[in-house]
């Protein structure tokens, strides 16, 4: 940039960091999530032929979506699991139960539809089977690498 008098002028900083910045030194552990499941997502578009992305940009973008999503399954899961644990009447433990299954199978079906509805035909995760496993190797993955952290490198 040029001032009035010709000479160069520096951009002027910014009075803090963006939102984006933000928000990830804030939640350190969610972006290493993010970066757990762009991992675990790619390892699946390598090796499972349901598993398709036009490239790694859209399997980052699905990545933020999952962790987004999983987040919300998450708890309304333990919403669902508290109100089973408070359940005194028989009836009132199926329904929960009930609850609880609908929210596991259902939350496979709204990942698939959110997926498509964000990307179309340029991601695909499979069916229900596959986006269920997908699901579980992103939990277990990133139960993993927590685990792995929180131990510290002492170990290694």
């Amino acid at each position: 940039m040029t001032g009035t008098d010709g000479a160069r002028q520096t951009p002027t900083a910014r009075s803090g960091p963006g939102p984006v910045r933000r928000w990830a030194r804030g939640n350190p552990s969610d972006v290493i999530d993010v970066f757990v499941y762009v991992v675990v997502l790619n390892l699946a578009i390598e090796y499972v032929p349901s598993v398709i992305s036009e490239g790694f940009t859209l399997s980052l973008l699905t990545a933020v979506l999952l962790k987004v999503a999983l987040e919300l399954v998450l708890v309304v899961k333990g919403r669902a699991v508290n109100r089973l644990r408070s359940a005194t009447t028989p009836s009132g433990k199926v329904a929960s139960a009930i609850l609880l299954w609908l929210v596991a199978a259902g939350s496979k079906i709204v990942v698939l539809e959110l997926v498509d509805l964000v990307f179309g035909d340029a991601v695909s995760l499979g069916g229900f089977v596959s986006v269920t496993l997908l699901v579980i190797a992103l939990l277990v993955a990133r139960s993993a690498v927590r685990r792995l952290l929180e131990t510290g490198s002492d170990g290694l």
